[in-house]
């Protein structure tokens, strides 16, 4: 990676997944990196050793009740520490040239608009910006002069592949599913599965949510949304192909009959190296991706009726105005039941496809009734789950 001089960071969900493995390539490139803050959910302990580990100037934890132990477990540190939703928010108002947005769900969203109108840099791991709110962040991006970087692996691979300058030239973007660990499930044996066996994913190392947003391929359901919004797609030139071994990472169509694809070991570490050091490239630990070892790669048509999900996903980018937010928020009540062992796993579908037929028609023009969405969604697929 070559720059002038190092690039400021702020990582928004530094403890998750995303954020270690952003760490994890910022403690090997200290030379180019300046952390400016950290944020976390409830996670003390394990932010305050990040934030020493790196340099932060200020850690965050949005939960209060962490605030004690991140303050004392910072203590002689140099580390400001601060809680607090609005604090979360405002660490990602400081001056950092780039924001890694990686925190999960609804929680995201203020936080990440907040970094998008300074016209920051930001490298999107939070699908829930796009999907609860995708027109109004985009005339944010636009307005703000805010660049717009996706850090999932899909979406990042599309971007390195998309030719933005002439999409004209575009006839459809192929997004890529590992198709979870049940692909090859019957819908019968599926009722029975557990959490310990959803959040087994065969190729990828993810958080439990995503992880069973895999194996329901609701996850590819909301990057489908995702992908309309970012790269300016109508929902017909979107499709999705499942590719088990994770190697495909996605593929862009053109009209002359190519398709360009970006192939890579399946380690987040790549999209997020492409996305910290944008333009340019840096060196990223990964495993080096080896075809004549793997042998063969397979593909094939996602199953919608094993995995609604997909449907669902595909219905409410159709209907449009507020049914996305009501989807992901849905979703998020019911794999939480899930987790918990109080839904099982096909109910995950039944309680969203609930909740979208109750309210998928609302409008949403600004972040409060989005937020208002999102709650009324969750409070009505809490009803639907407990029934």
């Amino acid at each position: 990676m070559i720059q002038d001089a190092p690039r400021s960071l702020t990582v928004l969900g530094a403890t998750g997944s995303i954020g270690a493995s952003t760490l994890d390539l910022v403690r090997r490139a200290p030379e180019s990196f300046q952390v400016e803050a950290l944020t976390a959910h409830r996670s003390a302990e394990q932010l305050a050793e990040a934030a020493k580990a790196v340099g932060a100037k200020l850690a965050v934890v949005a939960d209060p009740a962490a605030y004690d132990t991140l303050k004392q477990a910072l203590s002689g540190s140099g580390v400001e520490a601060a809680a607090g939703v609005e604090a979360v928010v405002e660490a990602a108002e400081r001056p950092a040239d780039f924001v890694m947005s990686a925190i999960v769900g609804a929680a995201g969203l203020a936080p990440t608009l907040a970094a998008v109108r300074r016209g920051a840099v930001i490298g999107l791991a939070n699908k829930e910006t796009l999907v609860c709110a995708g027109a109004l962040f985009k005339r944010e991006v636009e307005r703000a002069g805010a660049t717009l970087l996706p850090v999932d692996s899909e979406h990042n691979a599309i971007f390195q592949v998309l030719d933005r300058d002439r999409p004209e030239g575009v006839e459809k973007i192929i997004l890529t599913a590992s198709g979870g660990p049940f692909r090859s499930w019957e819908r019968d044996a599926m009722s029975r599965v557990t959490p310990e066996q959803a959040v087994a994913h065969p190729n990828w190392s993810m958080g439990a949510k995503i992880s069973v947003d895999s194996a329901t391929m609701m996850n590819k359901g909301l990057e489908v949304i995702e992908a309309a919004y970012l790269f300016d797609q109508p929902r017909d030139r979107i499709e999705v192909l499942v590719h088990p071994q994770s190697v495909v990472h996605s593929m862009v169509a053109y009209v002359d009959g190519s398709v360009l694809a970006q192939l890579g070991a399946p380690d987040m570490r790549t999209p997020i190296a492409y996305s910290l050091a944008w333009p340019a490239r840096m060196h990223a630990p990964v495993e080096r991706l080896d075809l004549g070892k793997i042998g063969q790669l397979t593909f094939e048509a996602p199953d919608e009726v094993r995995f609604p999900a997909l449907r669902l996903a595909r219905e409410a980018l159709a209907t449009g105005a507020g049914a996305p937010s009501v989807l992901n928020a849905a979703n998020e009540i019911a794999v939480a039941a899930f987790l918990n062992r109080e839904l099982d796993f096909l109910g995950i579908a039944d309680v969203v496809e609930s909740t979208l037929e109750r309210l998928a028609g609302r409008s949403i023009p600004d972040l409060d009734s989005v937020l208002a969405l999102d709650h009324e969604a969750r409070r009505l697929a809490q009803e639907a789950q407990a029934r």
